[in-house]
């Protein structure tokens, strides 16, 4: 899939299946109720109402299942019957599975998507997760170029709010950053080591600077960390060859009113550290970069999209390598914060990045809301699952807030206890003032590991506080997925100009005023 353009469009337009394969699919309800006049462009003259018809009074979705119209060329694919309230309307997950199995996967193809409007950001999020860009098998190189388009067909009671050009070059730049996450975690350490990550983000911010956004970036990087108290971002990768780095994009509009924070943990390979991973557990660990890529594709998407607020991606960078110079258990780190930390277990360190650039977003930036999003726990996947992150917050209507945006985005999240009185003491150290790695891993695990973050801006921090563990949805099988790009941009949609990101935001629902009120210090909701 690493050859294919994806592009978007607001417009059905007509093809012949034996020159441009299609693939239709929708909820079996909605398809049932088309007429054929609608989808007819795409189908004729290989096939005639009546065969569409026939095709789908064949399909018995279980949980999905297609029909073939005409050969492989012609594809109706319906999703599962039913969402339940931890679900996402849209089926976001099977269509993704769709895609990925009914394209013929030669020349160009479209992907035909009846959905409500309400689920189209969705779906077009859902598409492009089934296209990979990362790929080293020979021969790739040389496979043709292909383009594959996404074209909505609108049910429901605003089928007739067609979809406008901004609201289609918005789903581009989305799909985009969400395959360039994806990409960033999909490539191995030797060709995405921590400078490479630091290119990455030059390259984005100067293609931003590029289009007329005026972005800018700090890279402290190597002993500067060490020089300007980053004990964690700097004890985590001393040992690697390429030293850590923390980049900071910052976008910082003349009307903002507010001062935002996404921070990711980009750990590019994890080996444990001292405390070693075994044979098995290791391989993958590219893939420890995740929250890094995702808050770095965000960016890119929310800057293009007309970002309002001051918005700064934090990304903490380090690979947790195994040498001399090795951070050992028992020694201690004081952290930006100004808090020591003995260190127990050399495995939990993302914990210790993070922390130093939340508490940079909270002492340096002056941050209303700080976001931070990591593959920080094995036990994440335990607690809510593969495709449900786990968030841990200091605002309850927040929470609520986020379980919405992941339904509305596909990047579906799930509660964890927020209960430091009772957890944070699993922390406890005799000589520091607190150890990184939890006494009882039988204790909430992945909620301590959240409180560990927020220990450095601390538990009384006056503004929003969100953590996001997504080790598990991060990948689906080998591949990665791009999580946590569609998230955040739902999550803060109403912060944008984009009308499409603004109609998908929890945050502007009725309940806003309650949130004005008690979300944040200056009383206005991003």
């Amino acid at each position: 899939m690493a050859n294919v353009e994806l592009k978007y469009s607001n417009a059905i337009t007509p093809s012949d299946p034996n020159d441009k394969p299609v693939v239709i699919i929708g909820q079996l309800p909605f398809l049932s109720n088309l007429p054929f006049d609608s989808v007819k462009a795409k189908l004729e003259p290989r096939v005639d109402a009546e065969g569409f018809k026939a095709a789908v009074r064949c399909l018995h979705p279980s949980p999905t299942d297609t029909c073939s119209l005409w050969f492989n060329n012609a594809t109706v694919a319906a999703l599962p019957l039913k969402a339940s309230r931890h679900n996402c309307p849209s089926r976001a997950h099977s269509i993704t599975k769709l895609v990925k199995v009914c394209l013929t996967g030669v020349g160009d193809e479209t992907v035909l998507l009846v959905c409500e409007r309400s689920d189209v950001f969705a779906s077009a999020c859902a598409v492009a997760r089934a296209f990979s860009l990362f790929t080293r098998k020979s021969g790739s190189s040389k496979t043709a170029k292909r383009t594959v388009t996404v074209e909505f067909l609108l049910v429901g009671t605003d089928r007739d709010k067609q979809l406008t050009e901004e609201e289609v070059q918005g789903l581009e730049s989305t799909a985009e950053s969400i395959r360039m996450a994806a990409r960033i975690v999909d490539t191995p350490c030797n060709e995405m080591n921590t400078d490479h990550f630091v290119q990455e983000a030059e390259q984005a911010v100067e293609g931003l600077n590029a289009n007329g956004h005026n972005v800018q970036l700090t890279v402290i990087r190597g002993e500067d960390l060490r020089e300007g108290g980053f004990g964690g971002l700097y004890g985590v990768g001393k040992a690697s060859a390429n030293p850590p780095a923390m980049a900071v994009l910052s976008h910082l509009p003349s009307t903002a009113t507010q001062t935002i924070s996404w921070v990711g943990k980009g750990i590019v390979y994890d080996t444990g550290g001292l405390s070693i991973k075994g044979k098995t557990t290791m391989p993958g660990m590219k893939r420890d970069c995740g929250g890094a890529a995702a808050i770095l594709g965000a960016f890119i998407a929310a800057v293009k999209q007309g970002f309002k607020e001051n918005l700064h991606a934090i990304l903490c960078l380090a690979e947790n390598s195994v040498g001399p110079l090795a951070t050992r258990p028992d020694d201690v780190h004081v952290m930006y914060s100004g808090r020591s930390v003995e260190i127990n277990n050399t495995d939990a360190e993302g914990r210790l990045v993070l922390a130093d650039g939340v508490s940079y977003a909270s002492k340096d930036l002056k941050s209303d809301i700080i976001v931070d999003m990591a593959t920080l726990t094995g036990a994440q996947g335990i607690c809510t699952g593969k495709l449900h992150a786990a968030i841990l917050t200091n605002r309850e209507e927040w929470e609520s807030a986020c379980v919405k945006a992941g339904k509305c985005s596909g990047d579906l999240v799930f509660p964890l206890v927020y209960c430091p009185e009772l957890h944070f003491n699993e922390f406890a150290s005799a000589v520091a003032d607190m150890k990184n790695s939890v006494g009882d891993r039988a204790n909430a695990q992945s909620s301590c590991a959240g409180l560990f973050i927020g220990a450095h801006i601390g538990f009384d921090f006056p503004g929003v506080w969100l953590h996001i563990d997504m080790a598990s949805p991060a990948h689906s099988g080998e591949r990665a997925t791009g999580y946590g790009v569609a998230l955040l941009l739902a999550l803060f949609g109403r912060a944008s100009n984009a009308s499409l990101l603004q109609a998908v935001s929890p945050l502007g629902a009725v309940e806003s005023d309650e949130i004005i009120e008690n979300a944040t210090k200056k009383k206005k909701l991003v």
